[in-house]
C-alpha cells in the first residue's frame, strides 16, 4: 500500500510541473527615455525600442496624454518572437507572423487569433522629463 502512494504522489508531481505554453518569458527591462526624445523619435505617438524585452519595447503616449509599454513579442506563438508593428491608426498593432491584432491602449486582443494581452511593463515619469520602463 505504501509503495501504491508512493507511485500516486510520483504521477500528481509529474503532472502538475507541465510546461506553460504561449508564455512570454521574463527579461529585465529598465528603458529611459526624455520626453523631447520620445517626441522626436515617436510616429503618431508610438515609439518602437529595439533591443529591450524580448522583441523590443513598443510605448505609447495615449489620447488622455499618459504613457503605457509593451513588449513587442506577439502572445500568437511567443517562442517565435515575432514583433507586433503598429497600425496607421497608432490605436492597434498587427503581429505579422499570425495577424493577429492588438490594441496598443491596454494590450488587449483585437483579432484572431489573438487571446492573450500583450506583456506590460510598468511606466513612471520621473521629473516630468524622463521616462522610465521596467518590470
Amino acid at each position: 500500500m505504501r509503495h501504491f502512494y508512493s507511485i500516486l504522489f510520483f504521477t500528481i508531481l509529474l503532472c502538475g510541473c507541465g510546461k506553460e505554453e504561449n508564455y512570454i518569458p521574463e527579461v529585465v527591462v529598465n528603458y529611459n527615455v526624455t520626453l523631447t526624445q520620445f517626441s522626436l523619435q515617436a510616429k503618431n505617438g508610438v515609439l518602437l525600442v529595439p533591443n529591450h524585452g524580448v522583441a523590443g519595447l513598443i510605448i505609447v503616449k495615449t489620447p488622455l496624454g499618459s504613457f503605457v509599454a509593451f513588449d513587442r513579442c506577439s502572445t500568437v506563438n511567443p517562442e517565435k518572437k515575432c514583433a507586433i508593428v503598429p497600425d496607421d491608426n497608432s490605436i492597434t498593432a498587427t503581429d505579422p507572423c499570425s495577424g493577429a491584432k492588438f490594441s496598443l491602449l491596454d494590450g488587449t486582443p483585437q483579432k484572431a487569433p489573438a487571446e492573450k494581452n500583450l506583456k506590460i511593463y510598468n511606466v513612471s515619469l520621473q521629473g516630468n522629463v524622463l521616462l522610465n520602463v521596467t518590470n
